[in-house]
């Protein structure tokens, strides 16, 4: 009966292959070899692709950054104004941006020099000095002074007059620091000018003033073309006060020197 049974199945189908069986690749070692060599080359394509995308990412990062940095150096000042105290012998450790009070000093004593200077002709030298000086002056110094050029011309004190003024000795910045510079904040100070102003009519001395001008100086660092110093004079932080002349030695019964003493007008 078995034997009929195969002899009938063997005659059913003749030529066509056996069914396989659902698991047949587990009884096939060459087939699973090639199927695993195949998962293996696959997971490695998509980790090399993950990596490839990694290092994607990080140039992509690297050139924002890169970006970044270019655009900090272009927008980076070309030059810094480093203010050096004149005296180093002891040395000096500053940060860039500060300004030392000596250095206010000799900047506020410079400029003020300038514009009260009238080397031929005060009517015309003193409005010359303000534009040639605007740089370093405020717009309200600028207006005040403007105002003070009328008010002189109109007195009649420019005309044909020769002005200068120089440091009283013995009243300098480094005889009282403290005096002569106050510091009211880290752009804003007062400097406390005592100086001697001289003034002439052709070849005869007409003025000798001594006064103490109480400047305001603020940090200005618009135009660096103009004013590398980064500073501006806003002229007076008080009135101008005329002060006595420093004791002079004299001989016994000699009255004592008084060409020190104001002369009328404005100082």
């Amino acid at each position: 009966m078995a034997a009929g049974l195969a002899e009938s199945g063997a005659g059913s189908a003749p030529g066509r292959p056996a069914p396989r069986h659902p698991l047949g690749l587990l009884d096939d070692p060459a087939q699973c070899r090639s199927r695993c060599a195949m998962s293996r080359f696959k997971n490695e394509v998509a980790h090399l692709q993950a990596h490839v995308k990694t290092l994607r990412l990080g140039a992509g990062a690297l050139f924002a950054v890169a970006l970044l940095l270019g655009f900090g150096w272009w927008s980076a000042p070309k030059s810094l104004t480093i203010h050096v105290p004149p005296d180093l012998r002891s040395g000096s450790t500053r940060k860039w941006w500060d300004v030392p009070p000596e250095s206010v000093y000799a900047f506020s004593f410079y400029i003020w020099q300038q514009v009260q200077r009238w080397p031929t002709n005060g009517e015309e030298d003193y409005p010359r000095n303000l534009r040639a000086l605007s740089a370093y002056l405020t717009p309200s110094c600028r207006a005040f002074l403007q105002q003070d050029y009328e008010y002189r011309r109109a007195s009649g004190e420019l005309r044909r007059r020769v002005r200068g003024i120089y440091e009283i000795p013995g009243r300098g910045y480094g005889d009282d620091p403290a005096t002569r510079v106050k510091v009211v904040s880290g752009r804003d100070w007062i400097v406390t000018l005592d100086v001697s102003a001289d003034e002439y009519y052709g070849s005869e001395q007409v003025k000798r003033a001594l006064v103490r001008y109480p400047i305001k100086v603020v940090r200005l660092d618009i135009d660096p073309e103009r004013n590398p110093f980064g500073l501006a004079l806003d002229c007076y932080a008080g009135a101008p006060q005329r002060i006595e002349p420093p004791p002079t030695p004299t001989r016994a019964g000699a009255p004592a020197n008084a060409s020190g003493r104001l002369q009328g007008g404005s100082p």
